[in-house]
Parts: C-alpha cells; structure tokens; sequence
C-alpha cells in the first residue's frame, strides 16, 4: 500500500479546514460532505479532529494503519483519529505532559467507538511483555462489561451510552501503561423502570434473556420470554446488528479477564434477575378501617422469588411496600402507603438497586485496573460522555445532560479560543480580535449558587410545605425571567405571553447548541432521588453479599436523619472535579458528527450535520485558525531543527535562537506575511509553509546523509591504506630477514661440503696407503697357506685311500649277510601264505554253508533290523542336536527347538517339560530366604487378584515395601513404635472413610504377626489395635480404585465400633499381607477375601452399602466417596482409558 507523505497530497476536499476557501457554512459542510463520499470520515481543524460516523466497517483501522502513523508528525499524514491519538502518546512519553482527550457530540455520533479506537491504539503502540499485555487487555476488556451495563438502544443510537465515562489510563516512565481509573457520571436509572417508544432498557437484561444457559436462568428463576417482565419494552427488544447471545458470552469472558471471580459473577447476575422480578411486582388496594386505602401485593410469586434470590424475608419487602416509617428526632410514625405509593417505592427501589450495583461494578472494575506502583505516574484520560440531547419530551435527564454539555463546551471556549487569543497577546503578536459566543453565562443561569437553576430546584427540595413542580416552576419564572437565555410562558417577560410553541408546563433555555424545551414534571421527583429508609433497612437485612455494600444506610445501629444530598446537588459536584482534573491536562479534542438520524451508510443530512457543526463552534475554532497562525514553536526547538536549511546556522548557531530563527527564515526566502515573530515562539501562518520547511528539511536530510556516507566511506578506505601500507611494511621485513637467513644456510652448507670432501680425499688417499700395506701382508700370509694346505691334502688322501679298502671289505661282507637273510625271509613269507589261504577257504566255504543254511530267516528279519538301525541313528542325531539349540538358562525364556519327527512328540514335550523344571530348580537354587518371601507374596497376591481385580496388573511390577514410613528410623514414630512390641511387617499411610460424608482422614496402619493398628498421623496416637483372629473377611471392589473393608467379628471387643473402610495406594500389598499372616496364625481360621462391587459395612449398630460406580468424579482421576444417604456410599471410580 503506498503511503501518503503529506497532509496536502491527493486530498479529496481539503484535509485541514484551515485551508478551506471560501470559508463559510456552506463550503464547510459541502467539504464534510466530498470527503464522507469518498470514506474520509476525518477532518482537521488544526490540531482538532472531526470524525462523521460511517454507520459501517471501514478498512481503516487495520495493524497496518497503526504502523502507519507510529511517530509520524501530526500533519504528515491524511487525517485520522490515530493521528491525534499518537500526538498524545507521544506528548505524554516524550515531553512528561499528562493528556486528556475530550470526545464530544451528539448521541450516536461515535464517541463511544472514537474511545474505543484511541485506546486501542494507545495499547498496540505502548511497550510488550506478559504483565504490559495483561494491563492493557484488562483496560480494553472494561469497555464491553460497562457498555453491557450501562448502554441502551435508543432512537438514535442502537448502542447509546446512558452514562458519563471519564478513563483515567496511568504509565510509567517508558510510556508502558500501568493500570487506570473510571469515573461513572448520571447513569440513566429512570430507562430500568421506563423507556420511551422505539427504545430499550439496558443491554444487560436483554443479553442476560438471551445468552445464558437453561441452569442459569432456572438457578435465577428466569424465563428467556422477554414478554413476561413488565420493565422490557417488546417493540424493540430485538435490534437489527446486535447480536445479544454472543454479546451476553463476551461479556462473561470480559468480566473473567478484568478480574471478577465466578462467585462474583453469579452474585451481579442476580440482581439484574431480581430488578426484572422487581418490576412485575403489582399491588391492589385493600381498604382500612380510617377510610385509607392500603397497597396490598397481587400476585406474591415474584415477590417470593425476588427475596430467595436476594435472601430477603418476604414479610419484610412486603410490609416495606405497604407502610413508611418518618423518623424526626426521637419520634417515629409510621403511615401507610397507597397504591400509587407503593409503585413509586417499587421503582424507586428498582431504579436505586441497578444504580449502586453499576456503582459497585465501576468500583470493582478500578480495584482490578488501578495501578499497583506508589510512584509518580503519567496520565492519559479518556472522556467519553452522554451527547447534547434534544428530544420531543425532554425532562430532568436531558438537562443535567445539557449542563454536562455546557460545561464541556465552556472548557474547550476556555482551552482552545480563549487561551489562543490569550496566547497572541502574551507572545505580543498583532491580529484581529474575533468576537465569539462565550457560554459562560448559561453556566451561571444552570449552576450559579444563589439564582441558578440547581440552586433553586434543590431550595424546593428541601423548603417545607407542600413542594410541586409546579412551584418550582414559579420560582424559576420569578427569579430568571429577565435572563436572556431563559424563556417561559409564565415569566414576567411579556413577549413570551402568547409563544403557543412554548407550553405553560414548560421552560426554554437558549443552549449553545440551540434552544431546548423542558417539560418539568417529574423534576422535583427525580432531583430528590427519595428511597424509602423502610426499603433501604430490608435491603440492607439480606443475606445477599452484596446488598450491605449496596445499602449502608440501611444499617439500623447509623440511622442518618440528615437528609441525602440531591441528584443534581450530586451532578453539579462530580462535574465541578471532572472540570477541575481537565484543566491540569493537556486537551486534545474530537468533535464527533452522525451524517444523517436513520443510522444508515451513505446518507448524508445537510440540515443535520449543519446543526451539530454550529452547536459544536466549529467554525469559530476555524476563524481563530485563519485569523492568527496555525503553527507555533519556541525558537530554540523550532532551529534546532531547521538549522540545516541555512549555511549560516549549520552546524551550529552561537547566538540568541530568535536570531538564528530569523537569519534561517531570510535564507528560505519565506515571505514576510507568512510567519511573525514572538517573545518566546516563533509563529507560522499556514500549515502550507511549515510543509514547505519539512520538505526542504528532509531533503537537506538526505544531502547530510550523502555526505556523511562520503565522509565515512573516504575515512573507512584510508584507514584501510594505512592498514596494508603497515601491513606491507611487516611483510618486506619478514621476508628479508627470511632471504638473508636461507642466504647464509646456503653458504654454510657449500662450504660444509668442500670441507666433506676435503676431508674425504685425504681419507681415501691414506686408506689407499694402508690397504696396500694390508695387501702386502696377505699375500704372505695366503702363499704359506697354501703351501700347508698341499701338504695336508696329500697325507689325507693317503689316509683315505687306506680307509676305502678297509670299508669295502665291510660292505661286501654285508651285502651277503643281507642276501642270505632275505632268501630265507621269501621263503617264510610264502610259506605264511600258503598257511592263511588254507585258513581264508575255509572260512568262506563255512560261510557258504552258513548262509545257505540261514538264508531263510535273514531274508525275513531284515526289514526290521534295518528298522531300528534307521531309529537308533535318527535319535542319536536328534539327541547331539538338542546339545547345541538347547535355550538359556532364563525360566521366563520359553523358546524351544522345534519338533523334528513326529513320531518324537511324547519325548520332545517331555525333554521340554524337564530341563524348564531343572532350570526352575537351579534358579530357585540362587534365592535368599528374602527373595523368596517376596515371591511367595507375589505369587499369593497373583492367587488371590488375578482377574479378579483391575488393580492387579498395576501392582505386579512394584515391589512390596513393606515399611513405607521407616518406622524404626523416623524419630517422629518414636512413641508409636513403642507402643507396637512385635515386627512391624507393613506400616502406610491410609485414609480412614468418614461414614457421615465420605470424606477421608489420614491414618497409620501398622500390621504385625497378631495384630493390626490404625494410628493418627500427626501425634502417632493409637486410635485402634485389633487382634487378627477378630477379622473375618476383607472386601474389596473389582475395580481399579483402593478402597477395601475390614470386617471385625461380631460380639469381639474390637468391633464395638463397627468395621473399618479404609483405602490405600497399596491396597494389594495390604490384604495380602493380611491374608498371608491371617493364614500363618494358629488360632485362626484363614481371613476371607470377598471381591465385589458391592458390600455391607457395619458402623456402630448400621449396616451401610458400599457400591462401586463407573464414571470419573468431576475434579481429578482418583476415586471419591459420597454419602448418597444413611444407607448408601457411593464410590465413582475414573472409567480405565
């Protein structure tokens, strides 16, 4: 999305009305007019912001668009209520000035949405963090809780406010919020008990009606039939966009985030039910014995369902509505009430109930919101209050309205016109003085304390006698006649005689905004706000939490005969300190405008718009604007900041500002008639020129930037220069040392190998010498060896010769022996085989004879023979073969090889069945007795549980403990555990079940070899001690919880109080043990386990049945008991996921 950059750029119409030519009415509404065609709903008048409601979504209001116009200037972007919104913030973060923004207008002119806008903003641009963020939704979540309460439809405004709202929003030093303050200003009570044709009451009654559930309405005794309250009107209690079912869920959500618990909750929501009962109390006249008629209740349903709701005694309320008690000084009178007595102390009570209960709500709201730090804070406040209001039949309402209205527009006179002419003559600037309508004196006529209107209202209030209002009117046309603003029938000015416009119960007063016609029936009434001290008492006796809060001076031990203050005693105050606090801020104004009285988009009403822009003195606030300067700035800020415009004061400027200010503007060629001079500020005419200044500004700006960037870059690539140079300086010096270095370890290995070889030649050259001298010596030595040798061989051959004739004669001598010994030795052998081949055909004709003999029976035994040859072979190899796939050692491993043959069946299962029971063996062989009595419990908890209990799977892989609380080693136990002689074998924490409610109370239970013992936790007293042969069965549940009954015998001293219910965490480690010593007892019979989800107790002399539920109770996973009645305890066991 392309963004604007300046006020002035593709306008439509003219943004600032400043700029506006011509100006007059005319141009201006036809301005307002162009820009609403074209979806722009902002306008300026300077710094003021007019805002025309679209009656529809605009895309306008988007993340985006708060992005847009974070820390812009305030005319640097087309207008629009962000704008103004972040002036303020800004001012107040920035600058430490508390702000106030002041939204006025007419009813459904969008102020309420205006407020809601600018705190929205506030909060998207102020700091992050969880406890910011949780401030900052509490503060917006307010709004829909209040505007439930306090808003209604009207003919005007679907979602008018019908009360003052003045938000005092609270920060810290950085501009994050910390909390705030809502004051409430004349909330409209009179709408609870009438409204006027085409409206509705409070929306609170019709989203209540709507959106809560069927228990809620049946627990408030309401019927979501609007039809049957007499206090909702049905002509329109359904409005077209307003949707009170979900507005009704959030605003539960909005009161759960503001703060408000669900108790809190449910105590606001009946009391709306009960002003809705309220109002279709009726009564009837009953007469008396005197003659007077006496107001009776008709029909006492309501009533009765009113005071349960309220916690009243009906008989109070009642009497409350049939008498009055008049206190005065010590003596009391009590008179009865009439019918029409009695309707007005019912509406009276109705009217005062939802007024003090909206009251408490504003109080409780600033109890959540208000800021918790002692320390100074910053203040932003918000008003958004009721429009000027001119209806067909205006009454007290509208004119404590109206005064409001009077009053605000009388600060922004004193704020904005006043203090900008006041402002030219301080700074000694010369213009024209523009005459304007100060509405300073219909204040007086309203307020002033002596001849005001208020003043003699609350006279008549208080004069005794007989008080009308009527009188008052007298008054009133007696004292003011002779104002100018006041006009009346009855009033000693005769030109008012014969205005047939103006009826004789009526006066007219000239407002600002125009002439209003109050009817003044009803004012003494309203102003007086009189509740019956009778109602107040019986409200103030309820047993509702609320209502002594609502009610203090129903407290009969403070009786006050004082009379209270008077409504518009009350208004006049409360606005006096709202004018007060407005003036210690810095005002910021939006002036909101409705286009047309249809509520619809696209409409624009001439005639409309023209009233509201003359009411509101928007074109005075123009003529001021035209007439003098727009812009205006101290010297000093306004050069600092254009001092790059002018060489002569760039960088800086050593004179006086207001000097460099006017060297600056000479320089810019700024025309003369364009901008003056002050004592203190420098003041610019048109917006047009202050543009022109932010222009060249910013230009300027980026030329400083270009250079700055040049000046950076050429510093940047020096020191990048000087860098390599020094680099390159610490390079050529290395490597020169590094060249001369490899020079002379050149040199010195030339000159160590001349030196080698040197040394080498003269080795050689004496080596040769001395191996010439060696050779010499050799050859000797070799020539006598030779010689010796000759000799030598010539006498061995000699020997030799000699030794070969003696040998030969051994060997001839040897080689006949030989011959001899093996002639004899073949003839041996031969002789050997004749012998054997004798004895080989003998034994193969006996053979023969043998076979032919047997050959009968060999021929029928050889299949079988061969038979169990082939068997004996397949089980020998089956037998090595189980040697090497025989399983492991583990009893739990149940592998096993697989069946080979099926004829081996029998042996393969047996093998199998023996070598597991070996292996068992050799396995039980490794258990220590302790080991062993573990597995004996388990195995016998596995006997008694196993798909019996579904608790029973979870026990298998927890170990039994035992000892859980360490009995013998806790010093707490000390005293418990001498009182216990023998071997504790089990010692837990259980919880003893309370037969009253079904509630649990922690025990110590303690198991020994004849006896079991329940003990208190905290002091480790003893409670009960029961010898085993007196229990005779345990019962449990076949379910997954822990509860189990221990059932004593009957007659025994141990069951004088009845059985014990008890239930555990380790309830199957429990009864085993019991059952498991029971057993071992030589007295006693062995302990019964009953599992059922059904069973009999007995407590004292009652039998009560326990009973075991699927379905999990409503808060946790674990099981609870609940006494159903004296004969019944239901356990609700969490359904197995």
């Amino acid at each position: 999305m392309e963004v604007k950059t300046s006020l002035l750029d593709n306008m439509i119409g003219v943004g600032d009305m400043v700029l506006l030519e011509p100006l007059n009415e005319d141009s201006f509404i036809e301005n307002l007019r162009k820009r609403f065609d074209h979806n722009e709903i902002y306008t300026y008048i300077g710094s003021v912001v007019i805002s025309m409601n679209p009656y529809r979504s605009l895309p306008i209001f988007t993340p985006e668009k708060v992005e847009e116009y974070r820390n812009r200037n305030f005319y640097e972007l087309s207008p629009h209520i962000y704008a103004l919104a972040d002036e303020a913030y800004r001012s107040l973060r920035d600058q430490d000035k508390d702000q106030c923004i002041l939204i006025t207008g007419e009813s459904g002119a969008g102020k309420t949405e205006a407020s809601k806008l600018v705190m929205s903003y506030v909060a998207a641009v102020c700091g992050k963090g969880q406890e910011v963020n949780k401030v900052k939704e509490q503060l917006l979540q307010s709004n829909p809780v209040l505007e439930a309460f306090g808003n209604a439809k009207t003919v005007r405004n679907d979602n008018s406010s019908r009360f003052g709202k003045y938000m005092d929003i609270e920060f810290d030093f950085k501009g994050d919020p910390l909390g705030g303050v809502i004051s409430n200003y004349l909330l409209e009570k009179s709408r609870v008990c009438k409204q006027p044709r085409g409206e509705r009451n409070f929306h609170i009654f019709y989203q209540l009606l709507s959106g809560a559930s069927g228990d809620t309405l049946m627990k408030l005794k309401l019927d979501r039939d609007f039809s049957k309250y007499n206090y909702l009107s049905l002509d329109s209690a359904t409005v077209n966009g307003l949707d009170d079912a979900a507005s009704f869920r959030t605003v539960r959500n909005a009161m759960q985030i503001v703060g408000f618990m669900e108790d809190e909750v449910q105590l606001v929501l009946e009391l709306v039910a009960a002003v809705l009962k309220l109002g279709n109390i009726e009564f009837k006249p009953e007469s008396r014995v005197n003659g007077f008629d006496e107001s009776r209740v008709k029909d006492k349903n309501d009533l009765k369902e009113m005071c349960e709701l309220l916690g009243i005694e009906q008989s109070v309320l009642e009497r409350a509505f049939s008498y009055r008690t008049v206190e005065a000084k010590m003596e009391k009178v009590s008179t009865t009430l009439n019918v029409a007595q009695a309707y007005y102390a019912r509406d009276a009570l109705a009217k005062n109930l939802y007024s003090r209960l909206f009251s408490w709500l504003v109080t409780r709201i600033n109890e959540s919101i208000k800021a918790q730090a002692k320390t100074r804070h910053k203040v932003m406040g918000v008003l958004d209050i009721y429009g000027f209001e001119i209806f067909e039949d205006n009454s007290f309402e509208q004119f404590i309205i109206n005064y409001c209205n009077e009053k605000l527009q009388q600060i922004f006179i004193e704020l904005t016109l006043r203090e900008e002419q006041e402002e030219y003559v301080r700074e000694g600037i010369e213009w024209t003085n523009i005459e304007y309508f100060n509405n300073a004196v219909i204040c007086d006529l309203i307020e002033n304390n002596q001849n005001g209107i208020l003043a003699m209202l609350d006279e008549e209030c208080l004069r005794p006698g007989t008080v009308t209002d009527d009188t008052f009117l007298d008054k009133l046309n007696t004292i003011c006649a002779e104002h100018q603003h006041f006009e009346s029938r009855l009033s000693k000015n005769s030109k008012f005689l014969t205005d047939h416009s103006l009826p004789h119960s009526c006066f007219r007063i000239q407002h600002y905004a125009g002439k209003v016609l109050y009817r003044v029936e009803g004012f003494v009434d309203k102003n007086n706000d009189l509740l019956y001290r009778d109602l107040s008492q019986a409200m103030y006796k309820a047993t509702h939490s609320l209502m002594r809060q609502l009610f203090p001076e129903g407290n009969p031990a403070k009786v006050n005969l004082k009379r209270p203050p008077t409504a518009g005693f009350q208004f006049k105050a409360s606005v006096g300190g709202l004018m007060r606090n407005l003036q210690t801020k810095n005002p910021n104004y939006i002036r909101c405008i409705k286009p047309n009285d249809k509520k619809a988009a696209h409409i624009f009403t001439d005639s409309l718009v023209c009233h509201q822009v003359r009411y509101l003195g928007l074109m005075e606030n123009v003529r001021v604007r035209r007439a003098g300067y727009a812009f205006r700035q101290p010297y000093e800020p306004c050069l600092e900041r254009y001092k790059m415009l002018c060489k002569q004061t760039w960088p800086h400027w050593r004179g006086p500002a207001r000097d460099g200010v006017e060297v600056l503007l000479t320089d810019c060629s700024v025309p003369a008639e364009e901008f003056a001079y002050g004592r203190s500020k420098i003041f610019i005419r048109n917006p047009r020129t202050l543009f022109t200044l932010e222009e060249r500004r910013r230009a300027c700006l980026e030329d400083l930037a270009t250079l700055i960037q040049k000046i950076y870059r050429g510093w940047k690539c020096r020191t990048h220069f000087l860098l390599l140079k020094k680099s390159q300086v610490v390079v050529a010096a290395w490597y020169r040392r590094y060249a001369q270095q490899k020079k002379y370890e050149k040199i010195k290995s030339a000159t160590l190998v001349m030196q080698s070889f040197t040394r080498g030649w003269k080795a050689r050259k004496i080596l040769r010498q001395l191996k010439y001298e060696k050779r010499c010596k050799e050859a000797v030595t070799t020539i006598a060896a030779y010689w010796h040798g000759t000799q030598a061989r010539m006498e061995l051959r000699r020997l030799k010769t000699e030794a070969r004739n003696k040998h030969a004669v051994s060997v001839i001598w040897a080689y006949w022996q030989g011959t001899k010994a093996r002639r004899e030795l073949r003839c041996l052998k031969e002789e050997a085989r004749r012998k054997h081949a004798v004895a080989v055909i003998w034994a193969y004709w006996r053979g023969l004879q043998v076979r032919r003999e047997y050959r009968k029976f060999f021929r029928a035994n050889a299949g079988k023979k061969i038979y169990c040859f082939i068997i004996q072979r397949i089980m020998q190899k089956y037998f090595l073969g189980l040697k090497t796939t025989v399983p492991s050692m583990s009893p739990i491993d149940n592998t096993w090889s697989a069946q080979p043959y099926s004829f081996l069946e029998g042996a393969h299962t047996e093998l199998r069945r023996i070598f597991h029971l070996w292996r068992c063996k050799k396995h039980r062989g490794q258990f220590t007795e302790e080991k062993k009595a573990v597995y004996e419990e388990k195995l016998e908890a596995s006997e008694i549980f196993k798909d019996k209990k579904a608790l029973y799977p979870s026990s298998v892989s927890q170990p039994f403990k035992g000892d859980y609380l360490e009995i013998h080693k806790n010093p707490k136990y000390q005293k418990l555990n001498s009182a216990v002689e023998e071997k504790v074998l089990l010692a837990d924490v259980v919880n003893k079940i309370n037969r009253a409610n079904g509630k649990g109370s922690p025990r110590l239970f303690l198991l020994t070899k004849s006896n079991f013992v329940l003990a208190d936790q905290k002091t480790g007293q003893v409670k009960a001690s029961v010898p085993l042969p007196d229990l005779t069965s345990v019962s449990v549940s076949t379910q997954s919880d822990g509860f189990f009954a221990l059932k004593l015998k009957e007659g025994s001293a141990s069951a004088a109080k009845g059985d014990f219910l008890l239930s555990s965490e380790h309830l199957i480690e429990i009864i085993t043990k019991l059952h498991r010593t029971g057993s071992t007892t030589a007295d006693k019979d062995q302990i019964n386990i009953d599992i059922s989800d059904e069973f009999l107790v007995q407590f004292k002399q009652d039998k009560v049945c326990v009973k075991f539920i699927q379905g999990g109770p409503k808060n946790g996973t674990s099981a609870s008991c609940k006494r159903k009645n004296n004969r019944l305890l239901e356990v609700s066991v969490p359904s197995s996921p």
